[in-house]
């Protein structure tokens, strides 16, 4: 079951995350959401696979229409999964808070790029932990820094790429 809430983060805080996030976390509800937050994404066809405490996972699909010249996937196509991956594992490991920040914003990214990538490309990721977990630990209004890292692969399994963010964050005191 996948809703479309066509709201944005941006404009309600994380709010919309409370039913999922009050009492026990319903991670799959979290990973429903999440997936229908950003247009491009469903446009493009990005699909939130897996959120948990720990990492979350993303898929675009083999397409044509997301490959360059060479007919591997576009750059732009992986930055895309990557990005949402980061997002996702953001989501999935502050959950106990999430109903509460306020912003997310991506300071910095880096990308290496190690090979082309062909076909279905598979993004995990993943924030820091230790970071999270202090985060979680409290019950403060703050603003932190939040690191995170996504591993692209391709079909076959072939590390393709790896991004680096930097996320700017606040949260309301809970």
């Amino acid at each position: 079951m996948t809703s479309d809430t066509r709201v944005s983060p941006a404009r309600t805080g994380y709010a919309i995350f409370s039913e999922a996030t009050s009492g026990a976390v319903d991670y799959e509800r979290i990973r429903e959401i999440t997936n229908s937050l950003v247009p491009f994404g469903r446009f493009v066809g990005v699909d939130i696979t897996e959120v948990g405490p720990d990492r979350a996972v993303v898929e675009i699909p083999a397409d044509r229409n997301l490959t360059n010249h060479l007919g591997t996937v576009h750059a732009g196509a992986l930055f895309l999964a990557a990005d949402i991956a980061g997002a996702a594992a953001l989501a999935g490991a502050l959950a106990p808070r999430l109903a509460r920040v306020e912003y997310t914003v991506v300071r910095d990214a880096r990308s290496t790029f190690r090979k082309p990538a062909v076909g279905r490309v598979r993004a995990i990721a993943t924030v820091d932990e230790r970071e999270a977990r202090r985060v979680l630990a409290s019950t403060a209004a703050e603003q932190f820094d939040l690191d995170g890292k996504a591993l692209l692969y391709d079909d076959a399994d072939v590390l393709v790429a790896k991004f680096r963010f930097d996320y700017a964050c606040s949260i309301a005191a809970s």
